[in-house]
Parts: C-alpha cells; sequence; structure tokens
C-alpha cells in the first residue's frame, strides 16, 4: 500500500486533540513523581534501616520491570488484591509517577554529595531545624542542580504516558490506532502520533534549556 501523506495531515486533528490527555497525564505524573521523589530522598536520608531496607526493595522491583506491568498491576492487580478499581488514566498516572519518584530519589541522591557540606554546618550552627535546612538550603540548590535530569524524566514520563493505550486510556496513540484500523492504514495514523510526541518533547526539552540558562545566569 502506497503511503498517503494527506492521510497523515487528516489525522492530525483528532490525534491532536488526543495529545492533549498525553500531556495532561504527564503533568500529573511528574508532578506527584517530583513530591515522591522528594519524600524518599527526606526519608532516605533519616538512615532508617528497616525503612530504607523497604525502599531498596521496591527500587529493585521498579528499575528490574517493565512500566507496562508495573501499570498492569495496578490497574488489574489492586482490584484482585484489594478490591479497589482505580478508573484507567487514574491508574495510569498511580503507575508512571510511583515508577518515576524512585528514578527521581535516585537522581537527587546522587547529586546530593554535591551540596557544600559548610552550608549545611553553618545552618546547624545558626540553630536552624533539619526541616527548614532542607527547604531553605538544600532543596533550592539540589533542585537547580538536577533540572537538566529532571528535563530528561520528564521527557520519558511523556513517553510512557502512549502505554496506557492498553488500558483503555484513550490518548494519541490509542486515538491513531483507532483512524487507522477504520481505513486498514495504520502507518499514516502512528506517524502522526509520533509528530505529537516529538513536539510535546522538543518543548519540553527547550523549556528545560531555558531554565538551564537563568540558572546560570543566576549563579554568576
Amino acid at each position: 500500500m502506497k503511503f498517503d501523506f494527506d492521510y497523515v495531515l487528516s489525522s492530525l486533528p483528532r490525534v491532536s486533540d488526543a495529545a492533549m490527555v498525553n500531556l495532561r497525564i504527564a503533568i500529573l505524573a511528574f508532578c506527584l513523581a517530583l513530591i515522591g521523589g522528594t519524600a524518599l530522598t527526606l526519608v532516605r536520608s533519616l538512615k532508617i534501616a528497616p525503612l530504607n531496607g523497604l525502599i531498596a526493595v521496591c527500587l529493585s522491583f521498579i528499575r528490574g520491570t517493565p512500566i507496562l506491568i508495573q501499570i498492569f498491576l495496578i490497574y488489574y492487580g489492586l482490584p484482585a488484591a484489594t478490591g479497589l478499581r482505580l478508573p484507567p488514566e487514574i491508574a495510569g498516572i498511580t503507575a508512571i509517577a510511583l515508577n518515576s519518584s524512585f528514578f527521581i530519589s535516585e537522581i537527587m541522591r546522587g547529586s546530593l554529595p554535591e551540596i557544600d557540606g559548610g552550608q549545611i554546618e553553618a545552618s546547624t550552627a545558626l540553630g536552624l531545624s533539619p526541616g527548614v535546612i532542607w527547604r531553605k538550603v538544600i532543596l533550592p540548590q539540589l533542585f537547580r542542580r538536577i533540572s537538566p535530569m529532571l528535563i530528561n524524566e520528564g521527557t520519558v514520563i511523556v513517553k510512557g504516558t502512549a502505554l496506557l493505550s492498553v488500558i483503555t486510556v484513550v490518548e494519541a496513540l490509542r486515538v491513531s490506532q483507532q483512524i487507522g484500523a477504520a481505513k486498514f492504514r495504520p502507518f499514516e495514523p502512528i506517524l502522526a502520533a509520533a509528530a505529537m510526541f516529538l513536539i510535546i518533547n522538543l518543548a519540553l526539552t527547550a523549556g528545560g534549556l531555558l531554565l538551564e540558562r537563568r540558572f546560570a545566569r543566576e549563579g554568576r
């Protein structure tokens, strides 16, 4: 079957509308993952052996299994184990956010040694509480240092939202499959979906570069 570029163009309006679902899911999942990753980093900094051991086990599971399986576990496994059935979109956001939380925590933990210990000692000498030191001294610097890696994690999250088509979330990939099935031309609509993911991630990367330059100027 000959490639039809006009069919790509005609598919774009519906696919671009559906891509807003991907974008919404990605934003929510990233925000939750950032909160979760920060919380995990704080808990790990307490050096409570049982908690750190549990986090290490969960991290091994997250690293060692495909995110698609993790999505299935939330969507199908949670109702079987607890009776709690989440809507497809909520289940997808939960799975992606949990997955990314552990990776963000690892990013933060790897960058913590780069923070000048003298600042923490000085803050402690001034009588600041650990909570204030984390909020006012450590975390602002940490987020600046890891901003490029957070942008990269954001692009991973955006691409991961395409997997939610398998649990019936009507997003860009699923809509492109529906369009392709209607006329038995799957390639062109999928190409339209690929273009939408590329545009979103290019915009995200460009925004990240602008943020990095701003941080660089402020750090002079």
